[in-house]
């Protein structure tokens, strides 16, 4: 009987490693792997939320300026046109434009009337804003940075975006509010800050 027993006790240690196993797999596959779900969400311009990209409002240093949903500071470039962008190659390279993916939409005082897109060559749609199209800066690296501000990179000015879809083109040190924009199409001031 002893011999019989010792038999026995190996058989269900065995059979637990794989079991073991097989019950992590399944856990691990519930919660990145299984029809439905996604694995996090990691870093890029897509800008796409569950329903598609969003683009906000946001108080900074220099006043009220749009943002992607993920809180990057959003260009426009004096060199496009309007619903026409001149910005590819290199310059699209340090100045990537802000995609569309799925639905379009505002918040934080943005305006959803002023959003729209258009089809770039290499056939991905950019979002545009009052018919600017827009774009991040790579040298931002953060929620609320503007180090793009003023840059003429590839031969005209990169400026924030106001919600009222004006080019913000300096900024009052004092107060931090906008000291000069273009002139603007409508829309609302208001939107959130970084705290």
């Amino acid at each position: 009987m002893g011999k019989s027993l010792l038999a026995w006790v190996p058989v269900p240690v065995k059979l637990g490693v794989p079991v073991a196993a097989g019950l992590l797999a399944a856990a691990c596959s519930s919660t990145y792997g299984s029809p439905g779900s996604s694995a996090p969400a990691s870093g890029g311009t897509s800008n796409a939320s569950a329903t598609g990209t969003v683009i906000e409002a946001h108080a900074g240093s220099a006043g009220t300026f749009l943002t992607t949903g993920s809180g990057r500071t959003v260009y426009l470039w004096a060199a496009d046109g309007m619903n026409k962008s001149a910005c590819s190659g290199a310059c699209a390279g340090a100045w990537p434009p802000v995609l569309a993916h799925g639905k379009l939409a505002a918040a934080g005082g943005a305006n959803a009337a002023d959003l729209g897109t258009i089809t770039r060559p290499d056939g991905t749609r950019q979002v545009t804003y009052d018919g600017h199209p827009l774009y991040t800066f790579a040298g931002d690296s953060g929620p609320g940075q503007t180090n793009g501000q003023g840059s003429d990179n590839f031969g005209a000015k990169w400026w924030l975006v106001a919600p009222t879809g004006a080019q913000i083109t300096a900024a009052d040190s004092a107060t931090g509010a906008p000291a000069s924009t273009a002139p603007a199409s409508g829309g609302s001031s208001t939107g959130g800050s970084w705290g």
